[in-house]
């Protein structure tokens, strides 16, 4: 499993577009209203092909958490889930641990075997491609004006690309960063 998180600005239209009609194009004013802020978590199955994407309200501690919980859900049966994720101080088991208390923090925590990017290398997280295609597909060029717009179109996408059980191939290996980070063989 990835995790990604990336803040998202929901945005309105001053001015309503108009629609195409015939022998008229569809129109839309170039400025807009901020609402305000959400975040997105990426979170994929590259391998797997599933996709577990969703919108929350801000980046606080207890959505890292209820973001591993669907994790775990998804994946009931496993009894270790390899995650790769970025180096957050939210992203911790203390972190579980102020969210669910002691007992529950820990055993969800040792659920997962975390794999903490490089410092400058979240680009080695297939999450970062996962929030990528969830911005040019699921939002494209359109402005969202609320958290809940947001979550109902992340849902739909969930969906679609899930239906797809569409992968992400990974290419890059031990010996493709040995030479691109020119570090000596063993």
């Amino acid at each position: 499993m990835c995790l990604d998180e990336r803040p998202v600005q929901l945005l309105d239209h001053k001015r309503q577009p108009t629609l195409a009609q015939p022998g008229r194009s569809a129109r839309a004013d170039y400025e807009y209203k901020r609402m305000g802020t959400a975040n997105v978590f990426a979170v994929v199955a590259p391998k797997l092909g599933i996709h577990l994407t969703h919108a929350t309200a801000d980046r606080a501690g207890g959505n890292y958490v209820k973001a591993l919980q669907r994790v775990a859900r998804r994946f009931r049966r496993a009894t270790r889930i390899h995650l790769v994720q970025d180096n957050l101080s939210s992203h911790s088991e203390n972190c579980c641990v102020q969210a669910l208390g002691p007992k529950a923090g820990r055993r969800l925590w040792r659920r997962f075997k975390v794999h903490f990017t490089p410092k400058h290398g979240s680009w080695l997280n297939m999450a970062e491609t996962e929030i990528s295609l969830w911005g040019r597909e699921c939002l494209g060029g359109r402005r969202l004006p609320t958290l809940a717009k947001l979550e109902t179109e992340t849902t739909a996408w969930n969906q679609r690309v899930n239906g797809l059980h569409r992968t992400i191939t990974w290419n890059f290996n031990v010996k493709a960063a040995r030479r691109k980070f020119k570090l000596p063989g063993r």
